[in-house]
């Protein structure tokens, strides 16, 4: 039992309420957390309310659009969080003792680390463990994967985030600035690149931080940066490649994405000389989840052989 000021105990059975508070807190949204505990979103604001009453505190802030954590709310995440997390930790480190692992996990990726390197990866993980069910989510933004639920992440090896474990799941990637025959039809091959001033450059944009990501090049030993400018801006370099083949412009991309165009001629790679290769894809989780079982077969399958 745990005592609280109040002269009131807080009994184990109120786990469940914390638990619930942790499914708001960090979801930012009763429906979202309600179907995170699979309940409905009235009973879990009903179970909040509660909660409050019995700490004597406001844990929650509520407004029509979201729900976010007043000081004392935050403070309680904060210290109950990696609790709940070790506790979850050394349940699955039971997993050993079975003959056939069990568990859940949510990785977020990129859909070219997915597309070109994950997938018959995944396909042979699921069925060599048919109790660990996963859950695999494609995004770009460089999101905080702790504060966002997710078990581990996969980008390219220079965002993976400072602290956390990382493994390599993929080769080194070079990037390429490619363009359509079309397009060349009507403007010239760039040779340098400060000659891509001239052209109509497609840029990608970065979601997490709103920015057009910077084309990288290194010429005579110096690493150069060059900010593309033209008509078109995409979110994602399918979306740029695409518009490559389309003969819009040029674009900065994974030459893994643009590959096979390459290699039948829809597209042509140019500055080769100047394109750098980037550390390849990295699988990365926090340190605190080493000891889960699950996540531990995961990295042994994914990790570059």
């Amino acid at each position: 039992m745990i005592k609280q000021s109040s002269g009131q105990q807080v009994s184990r059975e109120n786990f469940s309420e914390l638990l619930s508070f942790l499914a708001v807190a960090q979801e930012r949204s009763f429906t979202k957390a309600a179907a995170r505990r699979g309940v409905t979103p009235s009973a879990i604001s009903h179970t909040m309310r509660l909660l409050e009453e019995r700490l004597g505190v406001t844990l929650l802030t509520r407004t029509t659009r979201r729900v976010v954590p007043t000081p004392a709310g935050d403070y309680l995440l904060q210290n109950i969080q990696p609790l709940f997390d070790e506790i979850e930790n050394r349940m699955s480190s039971l997993d050993e003792f079975r003959k056939c692992p069990r568990g859940n996990l949510r990785i977020t990726v990129t859909d070219e680390s997915l597309g070109f390197f994950l997938r018959p990866r995944i396909a042979d993980f699921l069925k060599n463990y048919p109790e660990i069910s996963l859950e695999i989510s494609t995004d770009l933004r460089l999101i905080d994967i702790v504060d966002e639920g997710f078990d581990a992440g996969v980008r390219l090896g220079e965002l993976v985030t400072q602290g956390m474990i990382s493994v390599p799941v993929s080769p080194d990637i070079p990037f390429a600035v490619v363009g359509s025959p079309t397009y060349f039809k009507n403007h010239a091959i760039p040779k340098t690149p400060a000659r891509l001033q001239e052209h109509n450059c497609i840029g990608v944009r970065l979601p997490t931080h709103g920015k057009i990501y910077p084309w990288r090049f290194r010429q005579k030993g110096k690493d150069l940066k060059f900010q593309p400018v033209g008509q078109l801006i995409c979110n994602n370099v399918f979306g740029a490649r695409d518009a490559c083949l389309d003969g819009i412009g040029l674009s900065y991309i994974p030459k893994i994405v643009a590959e096979e165009h390459i290699q039948n001629g829809k597209l042509i790679s140019v500055l080769e000389p100047f394109c750098p290769t980037h550390l390849g894809f990295h699988l990365f989780y926090p340190r605190h989840h080493r000891h889960s079982m699950p996540l531990s077969l995961f990295v042994e399958e994914m990790k570059l052989k």
